[in-house]
């Protein structure tokens, strides 16, 4: 691969980049609290995207799982499914935010495997969704729909409840859920990489009523929170952060962070364990020192570009009991790093309601030498039976995840 070297001059910050390059990241920065002096930062960024392979029987016969766990393919031919959630009778709700489709699969015969397929909504950019009180609730980039669950799993006619949440920008995959509070909660990223934000809803969770009505901010700082959930014994929201890109193969490490009211998460300007960002400095008068002080930092960061996308709380009754209450993240996959990392469902271990440690669930989605890959996951839901559901929008494949070995 050719070096190709990129100048970036700001006000008063000097960032050379050089992609492709075969060296060890350079990540040297001076970083003064106020602009009375240079800000000086070089780094080595990447761009490396592995070729897509087929999901082959032999691919997927060599995926990566905990002794007694067992793969398979729960649907394919999907087109491009992104969030995932599951009904009371089984019945799974794939969403499509480029085909603007919900699609209900079921597994009519209990084998893990789904044998009907059905469209139940046309949404333009739909892509989060969410089953609260008899409804699907679903959002898309600027709005939220509900509509009513029929006894047979097909949804009634959307309503819109809200049509102008921000533009979306860099991140349009708006993400939805009610707390046990009732109330309902949206994800909405940011528009840029890294960049203060003119509307103050972006890179933000959101809080509404159940109607959509009393919208407020709950949470701000947060680049691009996809995955959240509560923690089913402390009520406690958790939510993964993407970090942002062009640090270095190794910054910013993604973030798994409670997230509390009227909390700030830093973004854009102070990252990972309390660093400061090179490229944008806090506004006014206020410096560094005084944002972090304000900033609530991640309570676990995992390797940086892994990208992060849902995350679902372990309830179901088939797998160990050490795993109740434990978290699983779907990690899509890097392209800002010169080797390849993510590409794997993560548990998230739980000790005492606090996260203690991530380790690998799912992986070996990275085949021939780690320079091909066979799906990028996104979307995570535990079905009915207490199997995990992961997928992959780029073969149009689910995966199951059951558990064979009592």
């Amino acid at each position: 691969m050719k070096n190709v070297h990129k100048l970036f001059i700001g006000t008063g910050v000097l960032l050379a980049i050089a992609i492709g390059c075969n060296k060890d990241d350079i990540f040297n920065e001076l970083i003064p609290e106020t602009n009375e002096q240079p800000t000086t930062s070089q780094v080595q960024g990447y761009v490396f995207k592995p070729a897509l392979a087929e999901p082959t029987a032999e691919n997927v016969a060599q995926l990566k799982v905990p002794a007694g766990f067992a793969v398979n393919k729960f649907a394919e031919g999907l087109g491009k499914p992104r969030i995932l959630a599951v009904g009371s009778m089984g019945q799974v709700y794939v969403t499509d935010r480029e085909a603007g489709t919900v699609t209900m699969l079921m597994d009519t015969n209990g084998d893990g495997i789904a044998e009907n397929s059905s469209i139940v909504a046309n949404i333009k950019q739909v892509h989060g969704i969410t089953l609260y009180n008899n409804m699907a609730y679903m959002v898309a980039v600027r709005e939220v729909y509900r509509a009513a669950m029929n006894p047979d799993g097909t949804l009634g006619q959307p309503q819109l409840l809200i049509n102008d949440l921000p533009d979306a920008g860099q991140h349009p995959n708006r993400t939805i859920a009610f707390g046990p509070d009732g109330f309902m909660y949206i994800t909405v990223g940011s528009t840029c990489n890294s960049c203060p934000e003119p509307n103050p809803e972006n890179a933000t969770i959101l809080r509404a009523n159940a109607d959509g009505t009393n919208r407020k901010i709950f949470a701000k700082g947060l680049r691009n929170t996809i995955g959240f959930g509560w923690h089913p014994q402390t009520s406690e929201l958790w939510g993964m952060d993407h970090g942002i890109d062009w640090l270095g193969d190794n910054e910013q490490k993604e973030e798994l962070n409670k997230i509390t009211q009227n909390a700030d998460y830093g973004w854009p300007y102070i990252f990972g364990e309390g660093k400061y960002n090179p490229s944008d400095r806090p506004k006014g008068d206020t410096t560094y020192a005084q944002y972090l002080a304000k900033t609530t930092l991640p309570s676990l960061t995992y390797q940086a570009h892994s990208a992060p996308m849902g995350m679902v709380f372990y309830t179901g009754s088939q797998f160990p009991a050490d795993y109740q209450n434990n978290a699983f993240v779907a990690m899509r996959g890097s392209w800002n790093r010169s080797a390849p990392v993510g590409y794997n469902v993560v548990r998230v271990r739980f000790e005492n309601g606090q996260p203690a440690a991530f380790e690998d669930f799912l992986s070996g989605f990275l085949v021939n030498n780690n320079k091909a890959h066979f799906a990028r996951l996104v979307g995570l839901a535990v079905h009915t039976d207490g199997s995990l559901l992961v997928s992959d929008d780029t073969n149009g494949v689910i995966y199951r995840v059951a558990y064979t070995t009592p």
